[in-house]
């Protein structure tokens, strides 16, 4: 078994100047996400509203498919025209971890 996590790291757009507008942008990203049947959700910088960390998480047999999924969601994140991408961390674990 093998998993993989991305941490997307977004700067959002001046208009997000409260938590009901940072949802705005959130919220679709992770509705999008979720497609690629992986579990995802808002992990950091919750107080911000001009800033947002969205995490990602895959399992599967063979660490291909994970890195595979993994490289979907981040050309998905990218391909946003409505906020920046500052940085991706990626992680990944195998039996040896």
């Amino acid at each position: 078994m093998y998993t993989g996590t991305s941490v997307f790291d977004l700067l959002l757009p001046g208009d997000s100047r409260s938590l009901k507008e940072k949802r705005s942008y959130v919220r679709p990203i992770i509705a999008a996400l979720k497609k690629y049947e992986v579990a995802v959700a808002e992990v950091g910088a919750m107080e911000l509203h001009g800033r947002a960390e969205i995490g990602v998480a895959v399992v599967a047999a063979d660490p291909a498919h994970v890195n595979e999924v993994l490289d979907h969601c981040e050309r998905l994140v990218v391909g946003r025209p409505e906020v920046e991408v500052l940085s991706v961390k990626r992680r990944w674990y195998g039996d040896d971890d």
